[in-house]
């Protein structure tokens, strides 16, 4: 297997994709020569980005889907098929949070609503991947440090969270025979619009910044690249693991 890292003639499914890490993925997908297959709620979003791409030399189809939506997700793995054949690459990277609070004040819409997008979301679409995946196939799942430590009045997206690293590990051996590799990411704290809540509180930055090792927060693009990575035949022997990119908050 080659060490380079390269995604020409691959096609890439990334969901969550009109902002964001998502969004930071899928240029970096297209720029390294990926047919990058964009999905959201919001077809505008899409549009906008994908337009982006285009415009640079690459090649973007923006396709919405609500990613707990199993009849939504079949017609956005439809539509990359008719664009682009086979795919290669999925990303998992959709997530949504409504609450903040304490965990045992969740009330059950937005618990419901948490597991399904968070959840229920990566595995029917890793489920309409393999249906379909070609051959040296990779899924990355975005998952958090949340998922791997206490997350105070975040708890319910942390369990999400750590329920998908452990679907990662699980995916990756039932699917390694296969030759379909399976595994996540874990970010820090990154400054996007999912993440304004906390970047905006001064008392919760200064936590997360004072316990980092670089002493800042994250952006976008620096999660990118482990995807990238992660996708390319450059991980050929890499599955099940959970890549950490959290400015070594989690290493004190």
């Amino acid at each position: 297997m080659s060490s380079d890292i390269t995604l020409t003639d691959k096609t890439i499914i990334v969901s969550g994709a009109s902002r964001g890490i998502g969004e930071a993925i899928a240029r970096a997908a297209a720029g390294l020569g990926a047919n990058v297959v964009l999905a959201a709620r919001k077809q505008e979003g899409l549009d906008a980005v994908a337009a982006s791409i285009n415009e640079q030399g690459g090649s973007a189809l923006p396709v919405a889907c609500h990613m707990g939506q199993p009849d939504q997700i079949d017609n956005l793995f439809a539509r990359a098929k008719d664009a682009y054949g086979p795919v290669h690459g999925l990303v998992n990277n959709a997530a949504t949070n409504p609450y903040f609070g304490p965990m045992l004040g969740v009330e059950e819409p937005a618990f419901d609503k948490t597991v399904e997008v968070n959840l229920k979301g990566p595995l029917m679409a890793s489920r309409a991947f393999v249906a379909q995946a070609a051959a040296g196939a990779s899924i990355v799942n975005v998952a958090s440090v949340s998922g791997m430590r206490a997350a105070p009045l975040q708890g319910v997206y942390g369990m999400t969270k750590a329920a998908l690293i452990s679907m990662s590990q699980t995916l990756a051996h039932e699917l390694g025979p296969m030759g379909i590799r399976v595994n996540a990411i874990a970010p820090g704290l990154v400054e996007t619009r999912f993440a304004s809540g906390l970047i905006e509180n001064e008392e919760l930055l200064k936590y997360m910044v004072d316990r980092s090792p670089v002493g800042r927060h994250g952006q976008p693009d620096e999660i990118a690249g482990a995807a990238v990575y992660l996708l390319s035949d450059a991980a050929s022997f890499m599955t099940g693991q959970t890549m950490v990119v959290d400015g070594g908050f989690t290493s004190g």
